[in-house]
């Protein structure tokens, strides 16, 4: 048997005792919408307040670089062939109502992934078929996966439990509960629901009874509303209506909250790329001299140092630079010149009439706006005409995911889900990941190899290799426009304590932070 079990220091170290003391409440302004509260049917960051901080995982990442903890299972192991995965549960977890959490609850929750194919669900269908995880007993829990897989670890923090005696009662015409929990909840978290408004936002009440305990200090409410103006949300922080931003704001942005006393901002490194995503399959952009000009089209410097002011680092590819598996490349510079012979090529091929490329943009997000006001340029001075249209990003998430109605283009970020290549290569270009992470629509056999061995193998030096050859021949197909790698600037207020920034959530799981002395 071979046995992996991950350290439990981390997670009883969060255990702290719980001494009772009402605390004041947390507000954080977003700049996207939470129109569903279901942790199985969404998976961005724009919404992971509500996965966070209403429900558990079986393990949990924290801190920076990412670490995974214990949560609801205690310890797992793996059989030799590298198939079944066994976790251990926790035999103190209750959901909301009090009713006690079990592996029958685990395994509800997986087969209700599996079933909806959405969220992270699209990341296990490939990994294991419905009916393959079994509750041993009531706190023992094991998956057998269609084969060995290095990344399955990584991911089931995913695996987040819902309470599946609740959610079965209000299932309707077989529809796994959804209908009810976009506005309910049903899970074990740090924070009750308390109210919920799709134009507005959540509020959580506090859970006094969760497994792991509250230290001397916590919020007992917290809130996160919906405020799509950046300018209002600064204004709000500025005059205390806020005690929390969204950490990715323009570098003018973060300079002017530097100068209000009354605020902090925590900078740390990120592993989040902003990047062009690119139709590759569809015309002209399926042609590969035509994706060539734009990417060379594109003024990466004059966006690093002018507009983003140097506060980020260039990033050739989609794979972050500081993480393992980024190959060693120079990055494609601007030079229109060179975009004019690749157009050239392309005409000679296609001819003279090219239509007009549509870019799509996320409302509330100035940086997405600019770089396609950028591009816009850019491509004008090769007689290419481009519209540009801005939708909230759930309307532009949905669009992405289907080839029908992706945009020509998309600027925005690819966020850590989880700590491996594969988060960003993998589901970006791998063709098992089409339509819904793989919104490019770009398939090639050399890179599909790569990534599917890459996933199988679990030497770490071997996997390095691989995603480092799948990510040269995506950089060298022009599969997409890559910009830089970000830092985040978390803008809170200074009555604001002990913000645990991760990737993995971009702080905003708040059961670690309290108000300050």
């Amino acid at each position: 048997m071979n046995k992996t079990i991950l350290a439990l220091a981390a997670a009883l170290a969060l255990a702290l005792p719980t001494m009772g003391m009402a605390q004041e409440r947390y507000v954080h302004a977003n700049n996207s919408a939470y129109d569903t509260l279901d942790p199985h049917t969404v998976r961005d960051v724009a919404r992971v307040a509500s996965r966070l901080n209403f429900y558990d995982g079986l393990y949990r990442w924290v801190d920076n670089p990412p670490e995974l903890i214990p949560w609801l299972a205690k310890s797992h192991e793996v059989s030799e062939d590298g198939l079944t995965w066994t976790f251990h549960l926790r035999d103190d977890v209750t959901f909301h109502d009090g009713t006690p959490m079990t592996a029958a609850d685990v395994v509800y929750s997986l087969e209700r992934m599996l079933a909806l194919k959405k969220g992270a669900g699209s990341l296990f269908l490939p990994m294991i078929d419905p009916g393959n995880a079994k509750a041993i007993d009531d706190h023992t829990v094991a998956f057998t996966l269609k084969e060995p897989s290095a990344i399955f670890a990584s991911l089931v923090p995913d695996i987040l439990v819902v309470n599946s005696k609740t959610v079965k009662e209000h299932e309707v015409d077989d529809d796994w509960g959804q209908n009810y929990l976009i506005d309910h909840v049903a899970g074990s978290g740090s924070y009750m629901l308390k109210r919920y408004d799709p134009a507005r936002g959540f509020i959580g009440e506090r859970f006094a009874d969760h497994f792991a305990g509250w230290g001397e200090k916590y919020y007992d409410e917290i809130e996160f509303r919906t405020v799509l103006e950046t300018n209002t949300r600064i204004q709000g922080l500025m005059r205390g209506d806020y005690q929390g931003l969204d950490g990715y704001l323009a570098p003018d942005q973060v300079e002017r909250l530097k100068g209000d006393e009354d605020v902090q901002i925590i900078e740390e490194e990120s592993m989040r790329v902003f990047h062009i995503a690119m139709h590759n399959g569809r015309a002209p952009l399926d042609d590969k001299n035509f994706r060539m000009a734009m990417v060379h089209a594109f003024d990466y410097d004059g966006y690093i140092n002018e507009i983003m002011q140097g506060t980020v680092a260039r990033n050739p590819t989609i794979v972050p630079g500081n993480l393992w598996g980024a190959p060693d490349v120079p990055g494609y510079e601007f030079d229109l010149e060179k975009a004019k012979e690749y157009l050239d090529a392309y005409k000679a091929e296609h001819g003279d009439e090219i239509r007009t490329i549509k870019i799509g943009t996320l409302a509330g997000f100035s940086e997405t706006e600019q770089a396609a006001a950028l591009m816009q340029n850019g491509l004008a001075q090769l007689g290419i005409d481009v519209e540009i249209e801005s939708s909230p990003w759930p309307v532009i998430s949905s669009n992405m995911q289907n080839p029908e109605t992706m945009p020509d283009m998309v600027p925005y970020w690819k966020s850590t889900y989880y700590v491996d290549p594969n988060n960003w290569v993998g589901e970006l270009y791998g063709s098992r990941y089409a339509p819904t992470r793989n919104v490019s629509d770009y398939h090639n056999a050399y890179v599909d190899e790569r990534l599917e061995k890459a996933l199988v193998v679990t030497d770490r030096d071997e996997r390095a290799m691989l995603y480092e050859d799948a990510t040269k021949r995506v950089y060298e197909d022009a599969a997409g426009i890559w910009i830089y790698n970000t830092k985040w600037y978390g803008p809170y207020a200074r009555s604001v304590s002990n913000v645990r920034f991760c990737p993995v959530g971009n702080g905003q799981d708040m059961r670690w932070a309290y108000p300050a002395d």
